[in-house]
């Protein structure tokens, strides 16, 4: 079976990932593919930060700013076997640099595995001059494309501990076995496995998320309401989505000058036989083409 995905140079932004039958990523029908709106859908990138920690836009400006073709990119240091591929840099503007005064190189592959997984390399390099450190929080945006919400299931979040969004993100201990939605839904857990599995029954399908350098996963689907509000969604897209998003932001990255982050999402898409309790915990490294040991 073949795969494809689509990168637009706004926002270094993925825009679709499919299959020879169906798409397996969610762009809203109302996305507006021009500054100065994000768009709604696919993988935004959500740096230098998320959401509203911090007196930036939400979400940071890497997902508003026109990226580049990196055509002399670094060797990556890791064996990589994928023939397709894209590498993009993002750099900061003097406009950039008035709101958020550092100096960076972000760069980020977006490639396809042997066996169609999409994977995302980002990599984050202090160029500061002036021997200035810097933070920042950071997100994959990712839209998965489901059936309906009410058919699906999150596993591999279950006794963790998350920040409620919608109660002024308070602390609460994730009770259930799963994650399901009757109602809207917006979460930060924390500390999270490096695999979680989002289950569809009606499409017999499971979602594997697989993530290096990344310690926290939001899960994200605004109902009903919450998506009438939403310009650039329509009212009844929410049942065909649900955000699942690879993050670090409970505890901010820092970068002295000179230094490096790397952070990795690998997505899959496997009969829904899979399930969670099949993520043995000793397997999980050495099944994932992400290894640990290469996050600097």
């Amino acid at each position: 079976m073949c795969y494809f995905f689509q990168v637009y140079l706004y926002g270094g932004h993925v825009t679709s990932w499919k299959d020879e039958d169906q798409e397996l990523l969610f762009v809203s029908n109302k996305a507006i593919f021009k500054p100065p709106k994000a768009i709604r859908g696919g993988i935004p990138i959500c740096f230098p930060q998320f959401s509203n920690f911090g007196h930036l836009e939400a979400h940071g400006f890497a997902r508003n700013r026109t990226w580049t073709v990196d055509t002399d990119p670094p060797p990556f240091p890791v064996p990589f076997s994928s023939r397709a591929y894209i590498d993009l840099i993002l750099k900061p503007t003097e406009e950039d640099l008035k709101i958020w005064p550092h100096s960076f190189e972000y760069r980020l592959r977006v490639a396809l595995g042997p066996g169609g997984d999409l994977m995302l390399t980002s990599r984050i390099r202090n160029t500061s001059a002036d021997g200035k450190s810097f933070s920042f929080t950071f997100a994959y945006h990712t839209y998965f494309s489901i059936s309906d919400i009410s058919e699906i299931r999150v596993e591999g979040l279950e006794t963790l501990d998350y920040l409620d969004n919608l109660q002024d993100r308070a602390r609460f201990t994730e009770q259930g076995d799963a994650i399901v939605f009757e109602s809207e839904l917006d979460r930060i857990y924390l500390g999270t496995p490096s695999k979680i599995a989002i289950i569809d029954h009606e499409k017999k399908r499971t979602f594997v998320v697989r993530k290096a350098g990344l310690p926290d996963a939001v899960v994200w689907n605004p109902w009903d309401k919450k998506s009438k509000a939403m310009s650039d969604f329509g009212d009844d897209e929410y049942k065909r989505m649900v955000c699942v998003e690879a993050a670090a932001i409970e505890k901010p990255i820092t970068l002295k000058p000179g230094e490096e982050w790397t952070g990795k999402l690998e997505l899959s898409a496997v009969p829904s036989s899979y399930y969670s309790g099949q993520l043995d915990p000793d397997r999980v490294i050495q099944d994932s083409v992400i290894p640990e040991d290469s996050i600097s």
